[in-house]
């Protein structure tokens, strides 16, 4: 069985390794209840547009609307 799992999106700036001032999507992936454990990825425009396919191209195969 797959445990539980919570995501968030976010918008920074202060990303480190990604440069001052670079404006980043964020993504936050943790297990229900593990706050502090899970995965967190900078995306750069380029990335968070092919995430955004993606997730539309599953839905679409699903046979759900991918939305706007």
């Amino acid at each position: 069985e797959r445990p539980p799992t919570s995501w968030a999106i976010a918008l920074s700036d202060d990303c480190d390794e990604c440069g001052p001032g670079e404006p980043r999507v964020v993504l936050t992936l943790e297990e229900i209840g593990r706050a502090g454990s899970g995965l967190i990825s900078h995306l750069g425009p380029d990335s968070a547009r092919r995430l955004r396919g993606a997730i539309a191209a599953a839905l679409r195969e699903i046979g759900e609307p991918p939305g706007d």
